[in-house]
């Protein structure tokens, strides 16, 4: 058996998130299905993490193991021919048979794209969330800043979140602006269900000036899920890498 870790890239936006569902469409079962055809034997892809329904990918790590394979490089233009036009192999390479695309991560980085002005934008409408209202960006990033370091995240935590602990560390966490476009950029070692868009709400809250800076650490040190903003959409959060 040789193992492979392939790198995708998918807009989520069609999908019903990463993980196998038999009645609806999902990233693994559409890469699973291009790749049975691929390399005519059926094989399971384990990923780095599954991102949920809406959520996009620049660097999804993935890998499998087969039987046999055809020649590396025509891998990748065989899923894709087969994928469909949301979904892309970007790259593909034989790795050890003890790598795990979860367990073998240094850490994971993740974007979240807020398109702030007045009218809505064509362009982004799939991938950034649209807030009319001017934010506050140092102000946001001052909130953002307090995150990094090892935390109790349970403010930031989904109700059905399995993690068996809420303590993760964030080893980046800031807010630029390129134009009308706010971009949100952490990075850490694992995160818990929907802590990023979480957070972005949350910060939300900050930049529109209804919670202070040390209103933010407060509900931090908090532990309180109810004490934050709500849950961003989907659609503004793309998986951008994954550390090894």
């Amino acid at each position: 058996m040789t193992r492979v870790k392939l790198t995708l890239e998918y807009d989520g936006t069609s999908f019903n998130g990463w993980q196998f569902q038999p009645d609806r469409p999902t990233i693994q079962g559409t890469v699973e299905g291009a790749l049975a055809t691929v390399l005519r034997e059926e094989v399971r892809l384990h990923a780095a993490g599954r991102t949920d329904a809406g959520v996009h990918a620049r660097g999804q790590v993935a890998a499998f193991d087969a039987h046999e394979l055809p020649p590396l490089h025509a891998l990748c233009p065989g899923i894709n021919a087969l994928a469909g036009p949301d979904i892309a192999a970007i790259d593909a390479e034989i790795v050890p048979g003890d790598f795990c695309p979860r367990r073998s991560a240094r850490s994971r980085c993740y974007a979240y794209r807020i398109m702030n002005r007045r009218a809505a934008s064509p362009l982004w409408k799939r991938q950034a969330w649209h807030i009319v209202q001017a934010l506050d960006v140092d102000a946001m990033n001052a909130a953002a800043a307090l995150l990094v370091g090892e935390h109790d995240f349970s403010s930031f935590r989904d109700a059905a979140c399995d993690a068996k602990h809420p303590v993760r560390r964030v080893l980046r966490s800031e807010i630029v602006r390129d134009g009308d476009l706010l971009v949100y950029s952490v990075e850490a070692t694992a995160f818990l269900r929907h802590m990023v868009r979480t957070i972005v709400g949350t910060l939300v809250i900050v930049g529109s000036r209804r919670l202070s800076v040390e209103g933010f650490r407060d509900l931090l040190l908090a532990h309180d899920r109810t004490r934050a903003g709500r849950t961003a959409p989907a659609r503004g959060l793309c998986l951008e890498a994954v550390r090894y």
